[in-house]
């Protein structure tokens, strides 16, 4: 393994530290020189459905150790393994890269998601990966209720040398929208990535709002956006469920960025956000530095919530 590669999974699994934890703790407390009975397997369930995987999968977890070591004494590390194993198993199909499709030019990026989720952040911080890659972007501000919103993109702006379409607080979305297009196509653009408010208090007004957006980007290029990216913050639990399936209604969902993995106890609902919706997941982050925006790695990041290492 490159020093890289294991500085990564270092910082992944202390961002995981507090879900493998409570998770390891709990075991302890269970399983210390007792066999494996229908009480203990109902008391692993209950552990992993606290940690926020979901019974969906505690019944997956459970179901396998219960085929194998039923009625036998089992270790804390069988029991990791197994749990390493399924949430690998769900989540090693939604591991994907953003791609950024060179025929689609620029390539529009509407990224969605409630108000605190880190939503303007990752923007700045995929503006960054992007350009590191030498690719053009355009960011457009199209969160118009929120002056920090607006200021904090023109700030990602200068750190990334990219162009920024904004308007004062309170103009149309739509709108913002619109020239932030308009201007990526006459710039010759690769990417434009374009914020929005998320306002959940009031789901009509924030589903005619991103509908609006999309059917004006739409005037400019019919295939627009090209993708829709949902920005979930871990330390909101099963609430991000809830978040996935009213976004997917307002917009045609493609991908997902989990945000504030590190220091929460509820990492675990991503493994229950890709068992039940099956999206793909393109990165997570694991901190505030620009470079804790990490593609997702779904085997490294079952290793740590299980508490292995790598």
């Amino acid at each position: 393994m490159s020093d890289g590669k294991f500085g990564l999974f270092s910082r992944l699994k202390a961002g995981l530290s507090r879900t493998a934890g409570n998770f390891g703790a709990g075991l302890t407390a269970v399983f210390t020189k007792r066999k494996l009975d229908a009480a203990a397997l109902e008391e692993l369930e209950d552990l992993l459905i606290a940690a926020d995987l979901g019974p969906a999968v505690a019944a997956r977890v459970s179901g396998k150790l219960a085929k194998d070591r039923f009625e036998k004494e089992i270790s804390e590390d069988e029991i990791k393994a197994a749990l390493a194993g399924v949430v690998s198993e769900i989540l090693d199909p939604v591991a994907k890269p953003l791609v950024i499709d060179a025929t689609k030019r620029p390539h529009v990026i509407l990224v969605v998601g409630v108000n605190g989720t880190g939503k303007t952040t990752t923007i700045g911080k995929i503006a960054h990966n992007l350009a590191a890659e030498g690719k053009t972007v355009v960011l457009a501000a199209a969160d118009t209720f929120r002056a920090a919103a607006i200021e904090q993109l023109e700030i990602w702006g200068d750190r990334t040398g990219s162009d920024v379409v904004r308007r004062d607080v309170g103009a149309d979305p739509a709108a913002v929208a619109y020239e932030g297009l308009r201007h990526a196509q006459a710039q010759d653009a690769d990417v434009l990535l374009v914020d929005t408010a998320g306002r959940l208090q009031n789901k009509a007004n924030l589903m005619d709002e991103l509908a609006k957006v999309v059917r004006v980007l739409g005037k400019l290029d019919a295939d627009a956006p090209h993708d829709c990216l949902l920005v979930l913050d871990a330390t909101t639990g099963q609430n991000a469920l809830r978040q996935v399936e009213v976004f997917s209604d307002v917009c045609d969902v493609t991908g997902l960025v989990m945000t504030k993995l590190d220091g929460t106890a509820r990492g675990g609902v991503l493994v229950a956000v890709a068992e039940r919706f099956g999206l793909p997941v393109h990165y997570i982050g694991i901190g505030e530095g620009v470079d804790d925006l990490q593609p997702f790695a779904a085997q490294d990041f079952a290793q740590a919530i299980a508490g292995q290492d790598n």
